[in-house]
């Protein structure tokens, strides 16, 4: 009920990005533009559009530029999700087949490639160099976070601090990158901008946070992925970095096996470490306090339902854990 309320407060702008998005897909190939069609229409919150929306006007923007950077910020996320994909070889999404399961990996990273141009195509058109210096400069961060996990994946001894590393760079970014272009767009004060910068970048962690919980004890229903997928991947994530650090030595060897191995034979043996290590309840606690930390930083901005949707924001994305 908490999520429908934040997207109540920008329903009809909501609906008018969307139809933006549909309209700047047009290609004149037609597998471009139905594998980014099936990516678009695949079920996402869009939560980083909603960013956009909700940051712009907290901040006091009035005008429409801001359905565009809620598009251009959509396409960037959905470019990184079809690359993403091809490079973990993974072959489901939001419940549903992955664009490189159904048509490969050539056009799925052709046609993500398609998405970052037209965003930045879109970018040009709001004429403004510095919302342009943060996203250019995002994107480049979100290539190396994605290169960062690629040298990770099978190492179990990545440490917390540059897991957070990862985890920033990987995912927050664009959150980051979402609220701080909306509070360009409005041409926010100083303190303004920084804050809702900040905010996004901690949104986004506890967003992350979160998800590397759900992967120990979420389903495939509610997820759409399958618990143990990031360890099957050989992943290290919080949970397992925690699980390490307190676990027996048999523990500890059991775990960093199975990530180096990858695969899910040890799935069943690494799930009880990681419950009766309080891995879940220490990750969960990080991801509160980066909620909280995100909510803190609100309270420059002037009260308005648009403010009020960025703090309720922080409550659901910690309560997607029961």
């Amino acid at each position: 009920m908490t999520a429908q309320r934040i997207y109540d407060t920008v329903a009809d702008d909501f609906s008018r990005v969307n139809d933006l998005i549909i309209k700047r897909l047009a290609s004149d190939v037609p597998l471009v533009e139905k594998i980014a069609q099936y990516i678009i229409e695949s079920g996402g919150k869009r939560l980083r559009p909603l960013l956009v929306l909700l940051a712009s006007q907290a901040a006091g923007y009035q005008k429409d530029d801001h359905l565009k950077l809620a598009a251009v910020i959509e396409f960037l996320h959905t470019a990184t999700l079809l690359h993403d994909d091809v490079v973990d070889t993974s072959d489901m999404r939001r419940g549903r087949s992955t664009a490189n399961a159904k048509w490969g990996n050539a056009p799925s990273v052709l046609v993500g490639d398609f998405l970052y141009a037209r965003a930045f195509e879109m970018m040009v058109e709001l004429q403004s160099l510095p919302i342009m210096n943060v996203l250019s400069h995002a994107t480049a961060v979100i290539a190396e976070g994605e290169v960062m996990q690629l040298m990770n994946v099978k190492n179990p001894d990545l440490s917390e601090d540059q897991y957070m590393v990862v985890i920033h760079n990987k995912t927050a970014m664009l959150f980051e990158a979402a609220s701080h272009t909306g509070a360009l767009l409005a041409k926010a004060s100083k303190e303004q901008e920084t804050a809702l910068k900040d905010y996004g970048k901690h949104l986004g962690l506890a967003f992350q946070l979160v998800d590397d919980v759900l992967d120990y004890q979420g389903d495939a229903e509610t997820m759409g992925k399958n618990v143990g997928d990031d360890l099957a991947e050989g992943k290290t994530t919080l949970p397992l970095i925690y699980a390490m650090a307190k676990g027996s030595e048999d523990e500890r060897q059991l775990i960093r096996q199975a990530i180096r191995k990858g695969g899910l034979d040890d799935l069943p043996k690494v799930l009880d470490i990681v419950k009766a290590s309080g891995a879940i309840e220490y990750t969960m606690t990080k991801a509160k306090e980066q909620a909280q930390i995100a909510r803190d930083l609100l309270a420059c901005l002037p009260g308005s339902e648009h403010r009020q949707a960025l703090e309720l924001l922080t409550e659901v994305a910690v309560a997607r854990v029961s």
